[in-house]
């Protein structure tokens, strides 16, 4: 994924953060928002992912509660998310 000879001019370096960058917005699914996508999350797609998501865990816990030794994951939607949680209380220093 990473290119590791470089680029031969700026338009093939262009090309290949457009795809980056449509792939990190468009295709993976981020950690910190529970597993959706930023564009997803932007759209405000996140709720009813999630809510189906929770459905499929609860229903898949009553099926089988021997398969289960704690509670289902939290599929509640994040509140507000920071890129750079840390860096903002670097640079509000008083």
């Amino acid at each position: 994924m990473w290119p590791t000879e470089g680029f031969s001019d700026t338009g093939e370096a262009r090309s290949w953060v457009r795809r980056f960058v449509d792939g990190y917005n468009f295709e993976h699914r981020h950690s910190c928002i529970k597993y959706v996508t930023p564009v997803q999350r932007h759209r405000g797609e996140d709720i009813a992912i999630l809510a189906r998501r929770d459905e499929i865990y609860q229903k898949a816990k009553s099926l089988r509660p021997e398969r289960w030794s704690g509670e289902i994951r939290d599929w509640q939607p994040v509140g507000k998310v920071k890129l750079n949680p840390d860096r903002e209380k670097l640079t509000n220093i008083d």
